[in-house]
């Protein structure tokens, strides 16, 4: 269990931080057992779920034997949580993302991130030599964000939210130790300032509403805002800024990590790249001049996606969650006490070769006709919590990834670049690559 309070925290977090998350798991899975081991986590005792059937149990038992459970610095940084308890509110905002999130609902904004990723690569990639890939992916997924949930388009605007954002991002997985000059510190700070930014947005967004200047289904913002629970009752202000903040950070961070590792792996693999560029432009010149892409060509994007799949198979933008055990249960001829964190990892199977053979080669083809066995594949989670934003997701990279190779092939310009995880696995130096503009 590792140290009083502290427990294994610091192992936990200092195998990522040094390029080995598989490490801690796989370290423990072999002295211990394959199925489960505990250990203590973020202050907390903890059973770790391994393999496929890990995943199976606590994916198909939400809300029998366990439920969602976040650090306690989540609930700090999202105080207003707190009126109903973050599991409450996370169950309420999950009821009413999917009328936002599905695929058809999704369908009508394929053209504005296609505007906004032309826009992206003509301002921060086009006529340069050398670009750092980690910082601009976050731009555009941030950007994207920004423009979808909010309406916020103005590139100046998008940056003064950008900064905060960094510092948010990392505070979320921290100790939780709120002193002046610690990380957790300075991520309360930066939720204060975004949540301040974003109570104006809303309260403008009420009255342009009302005043027939806003859509109803412009963003996010405005189905929050017109949309009741089962009650009649409609969120308050405090909420849905609350609300929106945790959207934006997880639609903004995890998205990037996706799309700098598929630059990584399409600079590492030529003949793969050559795929992807070959279904691209394919695409590209069924287009007239300046028509977006639409439903139809992302539906024509499958080997490109197969890669974005691996690539999440070797470098998974989550590393895994936590539940809570809201019972005493057995599992694996082991008991479980009520009130233990429970946490599964993506890496006990995503590197596993008895879950995907020769784990460590890239082979898109793993994902054609059913792909891979269920529960082994979990990216986005699983069960009745699987992310609800994967279908964004899959849009958001697909639109980048036909943007970038339409325009250019690159080279890293740091061959052997450490991985480093923290939380998010991202090349240590954010993947420096020169680029190569396609010929005319």
């Amino acid at each position: 269990m590792g140290l009083p309070f502290i427990g294994e925290s610091i192992q936990f977090l200092r195998t990522g931080q040094k390029g080995h998350p598989e490490k801690f798991i796989y370290d423990r899975m072999a002295k211990f057992s394959p199925q489960v081991f505990k250990t203590s986590l973020l202050g907390e005792p903890a059973a770790v779920f391994c393999g496929a059937a890990g995943n199976k149990f606590l994916f198909s038992n939400e809300n029998k034997l366990v439920h969602a459970w976040w650090p306690s610095s989540v609930d700090k940084i999202f105080p207003s949580s707190q009126q109903t308890s973050s599991k409450e509110a996370a169950k309420n905002l999950r009821k009413l993302l999917p009328g936002f999130l599905k695929p058809e609902a999704l369908q009508r904004y394929i053209g504005i991130m296609d505007m906004i990723a032309q826009r992206h690569f003509d301002s921060d990639w086009d006529n340069k030599l050398e670009v750092t890939v980690f910082p601009l992916a976050k731009m555009y997924t941030f950007w994207l964000a920004c423009r979808l949930f909010v309406s916020i388009e103005d590139p100046e605007h998008v940056a003064k939210f950008a900064e905060p954002f960094n510092a948010l991002a990392s505070a979320i997985i921290s100790i939780p130790i709120d002193l002046p000059g610690t990380s957790f510190n300075r991520g309360i700070k930066a939720a204060n300032l975004i949540r301040r930014e974003l109570r104006a947005i809303i309260k403008q967004r009420k009255i342009d509403l009302a005043e027939k200047k806003a859509s109803p289904s412009q963003d996010i913002l405005s189905h929050m805002l017109l949309t009741a629970d089962e009650n009649g009752q409609f969120m308050n202000e405090m909420d849905i800024a609350d609300k929106i903040l945790g959207l934006l950070v997880g639609g903004h961070d995890t998205a990037s990590a996706a799309i700098t590792f598929i630059v990584k792996y399409l600079a590492e693999l030529p003949d793969i790249y050559n795929e992807v560029l070959k279904e691209q432009m394919e695409i590209a010149k069924s287009k007239a001049s300046g028509e977006l892409l639409n439903w139809e060509d992302i539906q024509k994007m499958k080997y490109s996606w197969n890669v974005a799949c691996e690539v999440m198979r070797l470098a998974p933008p989550l590393q895994g969650a936590f539940r809570e055990a809201i019972t005493d249960f057995m599992y694996a001829g082991f008991s479980i006490p009520k009130g233990w964190k429970l946490y599964w990892s993506t890496i006990s199977t995503h590197r596993n070769p008895e879950c995907f053979p020769e784990p460590e080669k890239f082979n898109p083809s793993r994902f054609e006709g059913n792909g891979p066995a269920p529960y082994t594949y979990v990216p986005f989670g699983g069960g009745p919590r699987m992310c609800p934003g994967k279908e964004y997701a899959r849009l958001e990279i697909l639109v980048f990834m036909h943007n970038a190779v339409k325009r250019f092939t690159w080279e890293k310009m740091i061959p052997d670049e450490k991985i480093i995880v923290n939380p998010l696995p991202i090349p240590e130096k954010g993947l420096p690559v020169r680029l190569h503009p396609h010929e005319c």
